[in-house]
């Protein structure tokens, strides 16, 4: 057991029974949310730019010069094996954050890759863990736990031990090896509360942010969930594993399913995977994510058939689905065809 959960477990925080989940919540508007449902992947050794510029959809030279990016590594068919945020932590050496429940997958199919590159991948989740910092005092917090804040989104602090980036949606992430962050929850103020994965998903879905479960894992193209607008994918740079097939869509295709937010009144959480229907398609669309945002209410990131979800009439299971608005634009043009 890390000294995380030891922590967390000792301030009766609730945990599930795999530890991959914080149960428990708090009243308070300031949150750190320990990312126990992530891990994390080191990638490092001389090739590691030139080996990710090649699998992944990112522009790998703009994080190392920037700090931090999501990105995804495709399949030939460029539908998504895995979803993660990429960290730099060196002029060789990056991190990748991603979904416990693919993470197995997800660093296998990176390694068959791997073999005549110079550059070496290893779980470090044993190692190095995460929290996340949401609410009106987060910026103020980093600025007080290191005297400075990132400035823009996918922004970082480089730390000896670790690292700080700024996520959209005004919230922060801190990586760092468990004994330091140990230490820093431990001395935490008292206005700042300890949130659960579901307040860190539901503010990963406001943001409009999809991530990969096992259920989705194949399941999309990039723009399927608008990660062309969250700079998850490029269409400058050279050729990558499943380049030819999302570029073709980007440049000669039409998008007909993005990614919408929602919400559901219901007895049950949707779950990812989860099929959502209408009158004129029992398949109208995908749920991506899902968390409470009330009760018997849920907020959830789904990909949809776009011209039913401007019809409306859409269900998960028996409850209605309510679109809501985007906190970013789609450009038209990829919805029209060539």
């Amino acid at each position: 057991m890390s000294n995380l959960i030891e922590l967390l477990k000792d301030k009766n925080i609730q945990l599930n029974t795999d530890n991959t989940a914080v149960l428990s919540t708090t009243s308070k508007t300031t949150q750190i949310i320990p990312l126990l449902h992530q891990r994390v992947l080191s990638i490092a050794g001389p090739d590691t730019e030139k080996f990710l510029q090649g699998q992944l959809t990112c522009d790998v030279s703009d994080v190392f010069a920037r700090g931090s990016a999501l990105g995804a590594h495709c399949n030939i068919k460029g539908h998504m094996l895995s979803l993660f945020r990429m960290l730099k932590r060196g002029e060789d050496h990056v991190w990748l954050r991603m979904s416990h429940d693919i993470f197995e997958s997800a660093t296998n199919n990176l390694k068959k890759y791997m073999i005549f590159s110079k550059a070496e991948a290893e779980d470090i989740s044993a190692n190095v863990s995460g929290i996340g910092l949401t609410g009106p005092g987060a910026q103020a917090l980093i600025e007080q736990l290191f005297e400075q804040s990132p400035t823009e989104d996918d922004s970082i602090i480089s730390l000896s031990n670790g690292v700080v980036v700024r996520v959209p949606g005004n919230r922060y992430e801190i990586w760092m090896e468990n004994s330091s962050l140990v230490e820093l929850i431990q001395n935490l103020p008292d206005e700042v509360g300890i949130g659960s994965t579901d307040d860190w998903i539901l503010s990963e879905i406001d943001a409009a942010i999809p991530d990969l479960r096992a259920e989705t894992q194949e399941a999309f193209i990039p723009q399927m969930t608008n990660f062309q607008a969250l700079g998850g994918v490029s269409f400058r740079k050279g050729c990558y594993t499943g380049q030819e097939i999302i570029t073709r869509l980007q440049h000669r295709g039409q998008l007909k399913k993005p990614m919408y937010i929602a919400e559901v009144t219901a007895k049950q959480q949707p779950l990812p995977g989860q099929q959502v229907s209408s009158p004129d398609k029992p398949n109208a669309g995908q749920v991506v994510l899902g968390a409470p945002c009330g009760e018997n209410r849920y907020r959830v990131l789904a990909v949809l058939v776009k011209t039913l979800a401007e019809k409306g009439d859409l269900k998960i299971g028996d409850a209605t689905v309510e679109l809501s608005s985007l906190p970013y634009e789609l450009d038209p043009k990829l919805f029209e065809p060539k």
